[in-house]
């Protein structure tokens, strides 16, 4: 049947679109709208003693400027911690204009209103603003040392501090099992800093009605529902009279989920203030020096085990970098810190982390949000001990892997959600194999003997993840059946590329027996759905697409109800096909969907021919119109929603091998293999396609990728052109195959997929190149003057 399409490799429905030129963008909207634009501080850390609007004043085409001062109550106030956490015991959020201090480069001070954006651009550079200069701190060295502070009440620069520990078996604390076991190791890692990059930046547009006095904000965001909320909030309007919609949204790897960032607030007062519509659009630099990064980490392990490679006992101490402000709290270190377990058994673990102010940018999730750093301290630590008892890698692995049948795996945290850290399925082992074979891992020592041969270098790496998906605390769907038969779906979290007018249209259409194109989906717009969390952390599919799901089962339930009365069948002997219902057995006896649809809505005036057959005294072919039962409401559709217990747990292996030049260093990556698992997989070809693209993601940041700061704050590279992002020509060709073990946690047994092709790729670089090289790769990402250097001192 056509209708059955959940687990077929369906095309992209948007694709046409967005590649056509047909997308609606941010900036393709409010053409003739105010523009504004920002006054950002640059410098890293300082005072602000004066600022000197006079000779912007006399500038033709100025509405009006704005500093911390002008700014209402509400509004003036710092912007919310989104995530507060009793570890963050020094939570630090920003003002939406700077209010006396600076701390980081980019951060806004004034608010440019004016006719055009050229012209908003020239007034800000006629504003004058003062500074004493302070000491900036710059990398956790620094800041640890609390010489210099980047907020004067905030001791030592700690923002945050947290230990979780799981004994042994036996009762052992980590640091008593490592101390017992017949081997133990102590190194350092080193994650440094990245960023996300969409190629669309942020940006906001609104639109004030004065008559109405509500107001309408399209917004580049992954959180659209969670903007309307903020902005009610910070502008003390009802929340009916706020809207907020994403249109098509140009990428947002987690720095779109930040909400409501200062622009996002600051925009929609002018308009409301000024009563005209008002815009403004993030440039590339204004990215790289005000929007969010992530990644930076300083890693201190310690681990005990046993002659076979088993771990018993691991220890692992964690600084993170979170930049100048914790809007987002500390989700980051707390994701690296409990996914650092990976697939393993661990005889007993402690993990603390810190987490640190530094005068440079915020720091918040970026796509993997923490795990990228997690599986490179798990799998360089799997890495070290194969070293150390001269053990194949996959050997050492396969002795630490949670077995098949210990599912539920309960590894003893608390993760992101707040919920216990509990494996809902897998296998491990059968991941391994097929990673094995995928990568040609056993006849890989003839093919490094052959390029040796030749005088080249090769070197073979695999890494292993598990990744939390779906986190709560919920997502909805809304169904509605028309009476042309079209069915329309909508949902509140937000795209941003992923699929989801595919995916959504796959379960819809699958769930009520109609073809894929009668069905139409919205997402990431307030005035059709209202109540959301966003789009982040793998949770799109779990979180909404069960909502859908659920939400379609009680549309068709109706469906077929009316639809037995009008056919005078038992419901139980009805199914849909192709959007036309019938009894099993006997097609004939049949009534289709849009009919269906117009006898659940009993009317009083017959507008139109469909109309007719709903009106008090009409008759379909001789079946009695059913009235709507009590309490019921009119109309073929259902909402509902899907909380999930706790998180499901998503897994993976990737594999590499890399060829090292002798001359001149360079790194090529000659084959990725691919392994997951992301439980029955709605359509294996987008599930593909987020995997190559977390991956291309990966690549950059295992060898191009990373912010440089210089010791006044400034950032070296704020452009594409120092900023390196890989190329087609950078991504190898990536192979994969895939396992299916359904969660038993949600009605459709998935789990998220559109993080984890980045999660475990920079440990199997540096795993690879370790290989080939011959030595210890404990610093990412790695360039050809990097590994030029190791090769010089050897370390």
């Amino acid at each position: 049947m056509t209708t059955k399409l959940f687990g077929e490799p369906v095309r992209r429905r948007e694709d046409a679109r967005l590649i056509s030129g047909q997308g609606r963008y941010l900036d393709d909207l409010g053409q003739h709208a105010l523009a504004a634009a920002f006054v950002r501080s640059p410098h890293a850390h300082a005072r602000i003693t004066g600022i000197d609007v006079d000779a912007a004043l006399e500038v033709d085409g100025l509405v009006a400027i704005y500093t911390w001062e002008d700014l209402p109550e509400g509004v003036c106030e710092p912007l919310p911690l989104l995530i507060p956490h009793p570890a963050l015991t020094h939570g630090r959020t920003a003002y939406p204009l700077a209010r006396e201090v600076v701390r980081h480069v980019g951060e806004p001070i004034v608010m440019v209103v004016a006719r055009d954006r050229y012209l908003a651009e020239d007034i800000c550079s006629l504003i004058e603003v003062s500074y004493e200069f302070l000491k900036p701190v710059i990398g956790l060295e620094e800041a640890v040392s609390g010489a210099h502070l980047v907020h004067e009440d905030v001791p030592g620069n700690v923002g945050a501090h947290m230990v979780q520990e799981v004994p042994s078996a036996d009762g052992r604390s980590a640091t008593e099992a490592i101390a017992a076991a017949p081997h133990t190791l102590s190194f350092r890692l080193d994650i440094e800093r990245s960023a996300s990059m969409p190629l669309e930046g942020k940006g906001v547009y609104a639109r004030w009605d004065a008559d109405d006095q509500s107001l309408r904000i399209y917004s580049s965001t992954q959180t659209s529902t969670s903007v309307r909320m903020a902005l009610a909030a910070k502008l003390g309007l009802p929340l009916p009279k706020v809207e907020v919609i994403a249109p098509d949204v140009g990428g947002g790897f987690g720095v779109k989920i930040v909400h409501p960032w200062p622009e996002e607030v600051l925009v929609p007062w002018a308009a409301r203030v000024l009563g005209q519509e008002v815009k403004w659009t993030e440039d590339r630099r204004e990215h790289f020096i005000g929007s969010a990064h992530e990644r930076a980490q300083v890693q201190h392990v310690q681990v005990g085990f046993d002659d076979a490679g088993r771990v018993l006992g691991l220890s692992v101490e964690i600084l993170h970098d979170h930049g100048a402000y914790t809007h987002y709290g500390i989700i980051v270190p707390i994701i690296t810190s409990t996914q650092l377990l990976g697939p393993y058994r661990i005889g007993a673990y402690r993990v603390e982390f810190s987490s640190i102010y530094t005068n440079t940018v915020q720091v918040t999730p970026y796509r993997g949000a923490g795990r990228p750093q997690a599986a490179f301290c798990m799998e360089r630590t799997m890495d070290k001990i194969a070293q150390h008892l001269g053990l194949d890698r996959t050997e050492v692995r396969a002795a630490n892997f949670i077995q098949p049948d210990q599912f539920p795996y309960d590894q003893g945290m608390i993760f992101q959600d707040g919920r216990p850290l509990i494996y809902d399925s897998g296998d491990y082992p059968e991941s391994l194999r097929k990673l094995k074979d995928l990568i040609g891992w056993d006849d890989f020592p003839a093919l490094r003997e052959s390029a040796r041969a030749d005088g080249r270098r090769l070197g073979i790496g695999l890494g292993c993840y598990v990744e939390g998906t779906g986190v709560g605390p919920y997502e909805g769907g809304h169904i509605q059946i028309t009476s042309d038969g079209r069915v329309h779906v909508s949902t509140g979290l937000t795209s941003q590329g992923q699929g989801h007018e595919t995916v959504f249209a796959q379960i819809a259409a699958t769930e009520l027996g109609v073809p894929i194109d009668r069905v139409s989906v919205v997402t990431g717009d307030t005035r059709r759905f209202g109540y959301a969390v966003g789009t982040f952390a793998s949770r799109a599919a779990v979180m909404s697409g069960n909502a859908i799901a659920l939400a379609c089962r009680k549309v068709r339930e109706k469906a077929l109800r009316v639809a037995a009365d009008a056919l005078e069948a038992d419901p139980r002997d009805l199914e849909i096909t192709d959007g036309v219902v019938h009894v099993v057995g006997a097609p004939a006896a049949s009534i289709p969907l849009a009919t269906v649809a117009v006898l659940s809505n009993p009317l009083r005036y017959a507008f139109d021919e469909e109309a007719k057959r709903a009106t008090q005294f009409a008759s379909t072919g001789g079946m009695d119109r059913p009235p709507v039962s009590e309490g019921e409401e009119p109309g073929l559709e259902g909402k509902d929603y899907y909380s999930p217990i706790r998180s499901t747990f998503a897994s993976g292996m990737h594999a590499a091998i890399v060829e090292t030049d002798p001359d001149t260093a360079e790194i090529r990556i000659l084959r990725y293999a691919v392994v997951h698992d992301c439980g029955k997989m709605i359509n294996p070809m987008l599930v593909e396609g987020q995997i190559h693209g977390g991956v291309a993601q990966g690549v950059g940041g295992a060898l191009y990728e990373k912010m440089v700061y210089d010791d006044h704050g400034q950032l070296l590279n704020a452009s594409f052109m120092d900023f390196l992002m890989p190329y087609a020509t950078e991504i190898p060709h990536i192979e994969t195959d895939h396992l299916e073990t359904p969660s038993p946690l949600n009605p459709l047994g998935i789990k998220g997929a559109g993080e984890a092709g980045v999660i475990p790729v920079s440990a199997v670089i540096a795993a690879a190149i370790e290989d080939a090289e011959g030595l210890s790769i404990d610093r990412m990402p790695i360039s050809p003057s990097d590994l030029h250097a190791l090769r010089r001192t050897g370390r």
